[in-house]
């Protein structure tokens, strides 16, 4: 138990001198990584780069420090995740869930998403979307619990952090099954929090609302009842065969 707990303080101390390499966003840092962060940082930071280069071109490449802080901030939840994962910690829900909203990338996706959009999208635009207003989180909520639910029995047999469904058994003394009719409950009012945001007026570009209930969609397609990110099933192919090659012309 001793050396156990040795290693896992060494493997948090390593992941947090990465995740502090990676928040200095800049490419002298690389020689500071190990060899399987190398190719990824560098390829990262090109992409940020071309991106700033082109909205620079358009006297916007303000948008791209937004995506940057982005990228930094998820880092920084990996790096929690990582240090649950290693102590083998299951939070309670109330601190699982900041953090995995986070972690789940959408934040993220979104406000990189807007930055190569029309002249709409505005510093106001990305200074909303930063303090993640109820669309956001909404779309967020969306992707982690059903990710969660459909996903964590293959992430928790390969090694992997606690997800939503672990947790809440844990802290509520519940079955699976109960985990997973509460969690739908959430991802439901999460759409009734969407369609809201589109009924009510607001200061947000309707563009920019519609980008990220798109974003939700696609969760919906890939994990109502299946993993068909991990492993494309025939549910996703159809409906993918249904947009893109069966199209009906409009």
């Amino acid at each position: 138990m001793k050396f156990a707990k040795l290693d896992s303080n060494l493997l948090q101390h390593l992941h947090k001198e990465e995740i502090n390499e990676i928040y200095r966003w800049d490419i002298n840092c690389i020689d500071q990584l190990p060899d399987y962060m190398k190719l990824w940082y560098r390829e990262a930071l090109k992409v940020y780069k071309d991106m700033e280069d082109l909205m620079s071109k358009e006297g916007k490449s303000y948008r791209v420090q937004y995506a940057i802080e982005a990228m930094k901030q998820q880092s920084q939840v990996f790096f929690v995740e990582a240090k649950w994962f290693h102590e083998n910690y299951i939070p309670i829900m109330e601190e699982y869930m900041p953090i995995a909203l986070l972690s789940c990338g959408y934040l993220q996706l979104a406000i990189a998403s807007f930055v190569g959009m029309e002249d709409s999208i505005t510093k106001e635009t990305f200074n909303r979307a930063v303090n993640e207003p109820k669309i956001i989180r909404a779309s967020n909520i969306i992707c982690r619990l059903m990710s969660d639910i459909v996903g964590h029995k293959v992430e928790q047999e390969r090694g992997h952090v606690s997800s939503a469904v672990e947790c809440y058994m844990k802290q509520y003394g519940v079955s699976m099954q109960e985990a997973y009719d509460e969690l739908n409950k959430e991802i439901n009012d999460a759409w009734k929090d969407i369609n809201e945001e589109f009924l009510k007026p607001t200061a947000a570009p309707t563009s920019a609302l519609i980008r990220v209930l798109n974003l939700a969609k696609v969760i919906d397609l890939l994990y109502k009842g299946e993993d068909a990110y991990t492993q494309v099933g025939d549910s996703a192919k159809t409906s993918i065969t249904a947009l893109l090659i069966d199209s009906i012309p409009i």
